[in-house]
Parts: structure tokens; sequence; C-alpha cells
């Protein structure tokens, strides 16, 4: 070898290790090529659940292909048209969530793990559907019949088979969409050790710090998986979950630091807020306490029916402030993929129900997106229950939520300062 060539092959060796301190150093101290996750969150606000649709299901199609897509309609009426996107749009949102069920009637079986084609099919024209028009989507993993969700954060469950399962499963689902653009993310769970179990699962729900690790591993799991299919998805944002989805676990018990990722700020972490369950959630009075039907500190209605008042507005503000802190602060955007509250009687039946349903609506998204928290509100789509749009008629089905969340939206301002260096 001449030593001519020899000298080429020693700069260009010396060139290349150079941009590749430099690209690793510029990871280190912030600097990614493309939009980070947090410039992408800031552009997405405020978010609209397709709820009770892709999710729905049984048990009796648990680990195999046989629901097929009439399960869209399992839990509500309405199959999804793209005139629905583009009403959701017209009303001031920015991206869609699309909770989907996989497990529960569309896979092959609990070895094979192949994705119904039909299935994956109608998934990817909900998607095309709202990127026409102009919307941001998440596709999550729903709770899916408790397989993962319940059945995978016991002390009994069979961690390595699970593993193995998600990552066919969403090996499946990135390659299908590994061609698509930023304007579409990913979500590997919902809700990690809430819902109920699969009918034979053993064992007892892990708690605390040992939950946290569990999910750790399956979200790692995930990650690697969509990281392997390549094409958008070596860069694509991903959406991870907290422990019961729990602010305050959330919070405490935050695996985010040890997760592995080999693209640059492009996680996201995911709670959701039903505070206070008596007034959001609750159905019956039970004997440790009663539903409450108003909320806020303007809306004070028939007594023993009231929100605590350490339940109402500031207790909101509290909780988006420790997702800021912990969270947002230091670059790391969150979802909130969830909120939404049980309307107890038909609209202008009980004015001051009404009013506190607006304001609960109205807090959340607020404080929510003042402190760089994205938020999805739920709509499950039955009445009148957490229903914000009849997807049948195209209307707006309870006017209280929609304008708490458009007036919200025209209020609140993102944190830019959260985001310098992203």
């Amino acid at each position: 070898m001449s030593k001519r060539i020899l000298y080429i092959l020693v700069v260009l060796a010396l060139a290349w290790s150079f941009m590749t301190d430099v690209q690793a150093k510029s990871k280190k101290k912030g600097r990614c090529s493309g939009q980070t996750a947090m410039q992408v969150a800031s552009q997405m606000w405020p978010g609209w659940n397709l709820g009770n649709t892709m999710e729905g299901g049984t048990y009796d199609h648990e680990w195999t292909d046989k629901a097929g897509v009439d399960s869209e309609v399992s839990w509500q009426k309405t199959r999804t048209t793209r005139e629905l996107f583009a009403f959701v749009r017209q009303q001031g949102f920015r991206s869609v969530r699309i909770p989907c069920a996989w497990a529960m009637g569309h896979v092959s079986g609990p070895d094979e793990c192949e994705v119904d084609a039909a299935w994956l099919n109608r998934v990817q024209q909900l998607v095309d559907w709202c990127l026409e028009e102009n919307l941001y989507v998440i596709i999550n993993q729903h709770w899916d019949g408790g397989w993962l969700e319940h059945d995978g954060v016991t002390d009994s469950a069979d961690v390595a088979t699970k593993q193995k399962q998600l990552a066919s499963i969403w090996r499946q689902i990135a390659q299908r969409f590994r061609n698509y653009d930023q304007r579409l993310l990913f979500a590997g769970m919902n809700e990690p050790a809430v819902g109920g179990p699969s009918p034979a699962v053993k064992g007892n729900l892990l708690k605390d710090q040992e939950l946290s690790d569990r999910i750790c591993l399956y979200q790692q799991t995930f990650i690697d998986a969509v990281r392997a299919t390549g094409g958008r998805n070596a860069d694509r944002i991903l959406v991870v979950q907290g422990p019961n989805t729990n602010i305050d676990l959330t919070c405490q018990y935050d695996y985010f630091p040890r997760l592995k990722d080999r693209a640059c700020k492009r996680l996201m972490m995911e709670v959701h807020y039903y505070d206070p369950y008596q007034f959001s959630g609750m159905r019956e009075d039970a004997d440790w306490g009663k539903m409450w039907y108003y909320w806020g500190s303007n809306n004070k209605g028939s007594e023993g029916r009231n929100t605590v008042d350490s339940q109402n507005e500031g207790h909101v503000k509290e909780q988006m402030e420790k997702l800021m802190n912990r969270y947002v602060r230091q670059g790391v955007p969150v979802v909130l993929g969830e909120y939404a509250a049980e309307q107890r009687w038909p609209v202008g039946q009980d004015p001051i129900h009404d009013a506190s349903i607006r304001d609960y609506y109205h807090t959340i998204t607020l404080e929510a997106i003042n402190h760089g928290v994205l938020p999805f509100v739920w709509d499950a789509n039955y009445h009148p229950g957490m229903t914000i749009i009849d997807r049948t008629a195209l209307k707006v089905a309870n006017p209280s939520m929609m304008t708490g969340i458009q007036k919200a939206r025209a209020e609140a301002v993102w944190p830019n300062d959260c985001c310098e260096n992203q």
C-alpha cells in the first residue's frame, strides 16, 4: 500500500471519528435532527379519543382472529367515517387517539401472533382519513382483554412470552406504517395494572416499584420492536405509559430515565386524569361514599353531592405542575391520554351539573396545555355518559363539554420556555 493511499485512509478515518463524536455530543447536548417529541407535542393540542370503537370486543375472541371488522361497533353503534374526522377537526381538535384491540379478536393465536390483515387495513384507513384531515394520530394498544395490562403485570406472569407476543404485534403494526410521516405516533400500552384479568389468569398485580420495573421492561420491548422495522419508524415518536397511568405513581416510580432509545428525543410519557372518581365515573352510591354531581368552586348544589374543595380546580393545577416539573421541564412531553366525566342526566335537566361538567373540561384542558401536557379528551359515543360528539348525526351532543374544551383552547398558552434546546 502506497504512502499516499495510507494517508488518505487515515484522513478519512479521522474525519469519520470526528463526525461521530460531533453527533454523539450533539445528542448529549440535546440537539437532534428533525422535530423532537416536544416540538411535535406543541403542535398537537387539543386531542380527541375515538373511544369505545376499535378497542371493542369480548373475551370469547381472545387470541383468535375471529372478531372481524364488525367489532368496531360492538361497544357503540356508529361505524367511523371520514366525515367524522372532518367534524372533529372543525371543532378545533388537532389530534386523534385511536385505541385499538389486537389480541382480543384480531390475532391468529398466542404463538404465531399474526395480525388479521382486514383489521389492520381498517385501522390504516382510519389513520389515512385523519391525516387527510390534517390531524395528528396516535395508535395505541388498549386494554385488549387484559392479556398484557393485567396478566402481564402479575407476580405469576410469563414475562418472556409476553415480551415475544408484544414485540410480534408491534412489529407488524410498525411494518405496515413504516413509511408514514411523523404525524403518526405509536403508544405501546394504555393503562398498565388497570382493568380486569383474562378469565384464566392467576396471580396478584404487582405494586409500586415492582410494577414500574415490569412496565419499563415491556416498554423497552415495544421501543426496540418498532425501531427494528426501520424506515420512518427509526425516529417515530413513541408514547410510553406510567404505572396505572396515575400521575402520582408515575412521578414517584419514574422508570423513564432507564429507557434506551436509539432515536434522539422521540419519546413521550402518558398519564390519565379521572379525579375525583366520585364525580367523573362513579355510577351508584357506595358504603364508602356518594356520587358527586357538582364540581368546581362556583358550582354548589344539593348537600352531600358537592366535590370536596381539595379536589376542585386547585387539585388539577397541582397535578399538572407535578408533571411539568418532573417531565416537561426535563424535555419530556407528557400525553394526558384520557380525561372525562359522566354527564349524569340529559343536558338541561340540572343547570348546576351542566356548569360543573363545563368547568371540569375547561379546567383540565386549560391547565394541561398551560403546563406543557398534551390533553386527549375521552369520547365514548353513548348517551348521556362521556359523550361529546354524536357520531351518527355529526353534531355536538354535549355543549357543556365542547364549550369547556374550546374555551380552554382559546385561552391556553403552551409553555415554549420549557422547550429550549429541543
